[in-house]
């Protein structure tokens, strides 16, 4: 099964959201069959075949997440992203002020969903394979 330190070295590849897709590629060759990542503090949960999971730790000092969701706004700020005009942590910060909360990936649907702190979906993209 896939470990924490395969994540990150795939990971590492990634330097703007256009890198993205080779990335989730990458981890479903290792077995990954979905995760979420929290914006709150930066941890991951990646999950396995036979419930196995792998968790990433914090990686920055916690952020305030909106109580209130403004979609439009996110949608906008998240095509930016994808195109490469930002880096991961003006993406999170986005998130943070947005009221994103969090986002799951599917790798057998190849879908990227992002939620709001009452757990609504907020948006549900396709991702490029």
């Amino acid at each position: 099964m896939f470990t924490v330190e395969q994540i990150k070295a795939a990971h590492s590849k990634v330097k703007s959201g256009a890198d993205f897709p080779s990335y989730i590629k990458e981890i479903k060759l290792l077995g990954v069959t979905h995760y979420e990542a929290y914006v709150t503090d930066g941890h991951i949960d990646y999950h396995g075949a036979n419930d196995y999971i792998a968790k990433v730790p914090a990686k920055y000092d916690p952020l305030v997440i909106a109580d209130t969701a403004k979609s439009d706004e996110f949608k906008a700020e998240l095509v930016a992203h994808q195109q490469g005009k930002t880096d991961f942590l003006t993406f999170i910060k986005m998130c943070a002020t947005f009221g994103i909360e969090k986002w799951a990936i599917c790798m057998d649907k190849m879908t990227c969903t992002y939620y709001d702190k009452a757990g609504n979906e907020l948006l549900v993209e396709q991702i490029p394979h």
